[in-house]
């Protein structure tokens, strides 16, 4: 049983757009960590950072590769690896589009 094609795009495009919420809010924090948490002087900062790192890189690959190993798991291989080549070619286009407004506002 394979999935529809335009639902395995949706669900890609939901999932890389949630990437990008998610790192544009650790964005901020990290952009204005000064301001929000003071100068680092102590032990806690680099724990709090790496913390923060380890726990963006589990959100990010649930996020890329969750659906993808359900449906890989469930017998739809098919459509688990393009919904993968999907989510990362959503980031793709996403991060072009980042990069093109960075030079722009340059």
């Amino acid at each position: 049983m394979n999935m529809e094609k335009k639902k395995l795009i949706s669900i890609s495009l939901i999932n890389a757009l949630s990437v990008f919420i998610y790192v544009t809010g650790v964005s901020l924090i990290i952009r204005n960590g000064g301001k929000i948490f003071g100068q680092m002087q102590n032990f806690w900062g680099p724990v709090a950072f790496l913390l923060l790192f380890v726990l963006s890189a589990t959100v990010c690959g649930a996020l890329v590769l969750g659906k993808p190993i359900l449906l890989y798991l469930d017998g739809m291989k098919q459509d688990a690896v393009k919904m993968f080549g999907y989510t990362v070619g959503w980031l793709l286009g996403i991060t072009a589009i980042v990069f093109m407004m960075m030079i722009s506002m340059k």
